[in-house]
């Protein structure tokens, strides 16, 4: 499964051997892991970065804050965007917190399958006044693990998948001088210096972790940037569900359904396309709130969305005549996994 909250982190701590760290040192930095990852394919093109400038004793002094800068073949040559935030970083003076962050999509295997996920990894840097460096690697996805976040024994999975996490890990770790310190045990799983504990042999913390965390977060994060409404559908269901598959050029970003034995109606992002699905879901959830305010059922809904096409940055329903699936579990499960 592929989470909006991170499976496991490592994080480095490095003390500089120059007499201060710069924004351009967190750059190269993150972009010296980034190439480690996209040697195991762990990150691939096109990545997205943020990168903040803030003071230490007053985390509502911002300097700086930019967000989405495209990861560029080169990133630090003169004249790219990153390079140009990072010269407007280092204009800044006093105690400040410098942080950078990258998204990075990558590649996970399955069954001699390839499958893309547009945040498979983050890389954080932050310099604390410039004289120390925090690196912190984040992975969103469960292919790493001997059980997946549904508490399913996964051998051939983890099989594919964890030695090249392992010898990122590895090679991280011999580019920044030591090993790793691996993030606390989760509701997900124990990272370790080498990837993750095998769940085979303690068992998860949670049984359906996804499930029962990592559904409601992601629900949270779709509706965060909407308003709060009593204008409708119910959003869970014990029925069958029907459903279309919102496209937009030639990807799939979330699936919309509706209930066949109740008035549930919603949208289901597909986690791996990333940012992209959340933002179009939140138009399709409007949509699904103008249907309720027509008084629509939740299938008479589903049908109005299709004989209504929405404006093009919405994508299109990609099927002529919806599909149905037994339980709205099984479209979650759709959705986060592929």
């Amino acid at each position: 499964m592929i989470t909006t909250e991170p499976i496991g982190d490592w994080t480095w701590e490095i003390t500089p051997d120059t007499a201060e760290a710069k924004a351009s040192r967190a750059a190269e930095i993150a972009v010296a892991v980034w190439n480690i990852l996209a040697r195991y394919e762990l990150a691939v093109s096109v990545g997205k970065v943020d990168l903040s400038v803030r003071a230490m004793h007053g985390t509502r002094d911002v300097r700086l804050d930019v967000r989405g800068l495209a990861l560029e073949a080169d990133p630090l040559a003169p004249g790219t965007a990153l390079s140009d935030a990072v010269a407007r970083a280092e204009s800044f003076e006093g105690d400040l917190l410098t942080g950078l962050r990258v998204q990075c999509p990558g590649v996970w295997l399955e069954s001699g399958g390839r499958h893309r996920a547009e945040q498979l990894f983050t890389v954080q840097v932050d310099i604390w006044k410039s004289d120390l460096v925090v690196v912190t690697l984040e992975t969103y996805s469960d292919a790493w693990l001997t059980m997946d976040t549904r508490e399913r024994e996964q051998p051939m999975i983890h099989a594919e998948n964890a030695p090249r996490l392992s010898a990122a890990l590895q090679a991280v770790s011999d580019l920044l001088g030591g090993a790793p310190e691996p993030g606390d045990p989760n509701r997900h799983a124990t990272p370790t210096t080498t990837g993750f504990e095998d769940l085979t042999v303690e068992g998860p913390a949670y049984a359906d972790s996804w499930g029962t965390f990592g559904v409601p977060t992601r629900s949270r994060r779709l509706l965060s940037p909407l308003p709060r409404t009593e204008n409708e559908y119910e959003d869970t269901t014990d029925h069958p569900v029907r459903y279309f598959t919102v496209q937009r050029d030639g990807r799939t970003l979330g699936y919309v359904w509706a209930s066949t034995g109740d008035n549930a109606a919603g949208y289901e992002p597909r986690t791996a396309a990333g940012d992209d699905a959340f933002e179009v879901g939140a138009g399709w959830v409007l949509r699904l709130r103008e249907a309720h305010g027509r008084k629509l059922d939740a299938l008479e809904a589903l049908d109005w969305l299709r004989q209504a096409p929405p404006r093009p940055d919405l994508g299109r329903l990609s099927e002529e005549r919806a599909r149905e699936t037994p339980s709205l579990d099984a479209l979650e499960e759709l959705s986060g996994r592929y």
